[in-house]
């Protein structure tokens, strides 16, 4: 299983251990969220314990200081997951189905699910977010858009950002996107790609976890390895930025999700949520950031944005 990055360097991570909160607002400083999985270096040993002072944060260059890591781990989990399917996707995604089945199944059971379609720059909601798994099933259905009626993904993960269905501000809110990527209005690969830096701007400020998994569209048998690797490196910048990973087996489609699947499963079930403060800049921004972890026995994923608002003002939704 390969799922990483083609282009771009990884962000280097961070951790927190369950548990610890530690009371810090000062009026001249600005507040943010970040939620980061931690998993162990090795797969099968236990999951590793961290302390706030095996972190180093940095917001926009400048140190920043935790109040608060608190896990949100387990069956009671409180997380709300989307689903995006491309609808311009290969028919043969069909074979991929049962796998998005259980994955649902899957999820934890505090969980609330939802699925949508990218259809014409604007998605398509089967369901509301709901405990009712059998009801988000029942929506799964073989792409139906035609060749190129998508445009860009990235229109589709911006109005999912700006709409979010629902306003619980305490719930961890995560995105897998099912497509190849590929914006139809600039198919030569361009890390500044604005459609795709208007939909981390919009994913960050909506404290969206973005996770991606390459699958051909309809009107493009790969076009040309180029093009096709292009896709695959939007689809790991809007995951390095937003915390989440990127799934994708060389330039073809993979055999089975099964397994990048049971991989975004065990994610979800090793998160947690940091809020931290930094100097404060005047304003509500979009801020980089950098997490530096000092654990042998860890290895985390973090986002490289995040949305910064005064402790004063709720964050925007």
């Amino acid at each position: 299983m390969k799922a990483r990055l083609l282009i771009f360097p990884a962000v280097a991570a961070a951790m927190l251990v369950s548990g610890v909160v530690l009371r810090a607002q000062d009026i001249d400083a600005t507040q943010g969220r970040a939620i980061i999985t931690v998993l162990p270096k090795h797969d099968k040993a236990p999951a590793p314990s961290v302390s706030p002072d095996d972190i180093k944060l940095t917001v926009d260059g400048k140190p920043a200081k935790i109040t608060s890591l608190l896990a949100s781990q387990g069956p009671k989990a409180n997380i709300e997951f989307v689903i995006l399917i491309d609808d311009t996707a290969r028919s043969s995604i069909g074979i991929q189905l049962s796998d998005i089945v259980h994955f649902i199944q899957a999820l934890p059971l505090n969980a609330r699910v939802s699925l949508g379609y990218m259809e014409y720059g604007s998605v398509q909601m089967v369901t509301p977010l709901t405990h009712d798994r059998t009801a988000v099933i029942k929506g799964l259905r073989l792409p139906g858009g035609v060749s190129y009626s998508n445009g860009s993904p990235y229109f589709c993960l911006s109005e999912l950002a700006k709409h979010w269905p629902s306003s619980d501000r305490t719930a961890l809110r995560e995105v897998l996107m099912i497509t190849d990527g590929i914006d139809d209005y600039e198919r030569r690969f361009d890390p500044e790609d604005p459609y795709v830096q208007s939909a981390i701007q919009d994913a960050t400020q909506a404290r969206l976890v973005v996770y991606t998994l390459y699958w051909h569209g309809r009107g493009d048998p790969g076009s040309s390895s180029y093009v096709g690797n292009g896709g695959q490196n939007l689809l790991v910048e809007v995951s390095s930025a937003t915390g989440g990973f990127s799934y994708w087996e060389g330039f073809g489609n993979p055999v089975t999700f099964e397994p990048f699947l049971a991989d975004l499963n065990h994610r979800l079930r090793n998160q947690y949520e940091m809020t931290f403060t930094s100097p404060y800049s005047g304003k509500e921004t979009t801020a980089s950031v950098r997490f530096k972890l000092d654990k042998s026995d860890a290895r985390a994923t973090a986002p490289q944005q995040v949305f910064l608002y005064h402790p004063n003002s709720a964050p925007v939704d």
